[in-house]
């Protein structure tokens, strides 16, 4: 699955036209709009490949990839949002308890104590986090309702799936190794523009494998088929 992942934005000939949007965009995340984008692809990569369809998406309506894009992200936001939270009380706790302390070494151990329990309960729930949010885009995909991403009566099942916890595995291995090519190569300026290519084409091959994985869980027919279908019998 992860050979047919690498490959599978290369599917389409113009995929280096692709690539190079999705990449500028990646560059430019920082200015969240176009993340919006990226998101919004995304999910079309996720439309596409739980349907079968090996033939990947182009950026194209705008309008609706930013809109679509838009309600990926407040998805992803919901769901980092409390271990964000966790953190940032647990440094503020560390903080605020060494200070109080007057800079003694028992209110220093206190409160780097608390910092450093929160910190690990914050990655045990990122962790939960990014193991949920691709579950979660993916039934947002698959019925266009946002309340979907958060419906546990659905996402429980695909959750203790040995095949989604698998796909998830597959697509995490290769994020990572993407984040430690970008990672070296963000040395250098030209390595840290190409990093930002490199982690477009990763998530791509990342959500390619979990759509695939939630096609065969939950299968999905071809709208356009059924569509036609529909029609044929009026």
């Amino acid at each position: 699955m992860i050979t047919e992942s690498i490959d599978y934005l290369r599917n389409d000939d113009d995929w280096v036209k692709t690539l190079l949007i999705g990449g500028v965009l990646s560059l430019l995340s920082a200015l969240v709009i176009p993340t919006f984008f990226v998101i919004g692809y995304i999910l079309r990569v996720l439309r596409g490949t739980m349907r079968g369809d090996e033939t990947p998406p182009v950026f194209d309506d705008w309008g609706d990839l930013a809109v679509d894009g838009l309600k990926g992200f407040v998805v992803g936001f919901v769901y980092f949002l409390v271990p964000g939270v966790v953190v940032a009380v647990a440094v503020f706790l560390g903080v605020a308890g060494a200070v109080a302390g007057g800079g003694s070494d028992t209110a220093g151990l206190f409160g780097g104590l608390v910092a450093l329990v929160g910190a690990l309960v914050g990655f045990v729930l990122m962790l939960f986090a990014a193991y949920i949010t691709p579950a979660a885009l993916a039934n947002y995909a698959e019925t266009d309702r946002l309340g979907a991403a958060f419906s546990y009566g659905d996402l429980k099942p695909v959750l203790f799936n040995g095949t989604y916890a698998t796909a998830w595995l597959y697509a995490f291995a290769v994020f990572l190794v993407a984040g430690i090519v970008s990672g070296l190569l963000g040395a250098t300026g030209v390595g840290a523009i190409l990093s930002a290519f490199i982690t477009f084409y990763a998530l791509v091959a990342a959500y390619y494998i979990v759509g695939t994985a939630w096609g065969e869980l939950h299968p999905v027919a071809m709208r356009d088929e059924e569509t036609t279908d529909e029609r044929a019998t009026i």
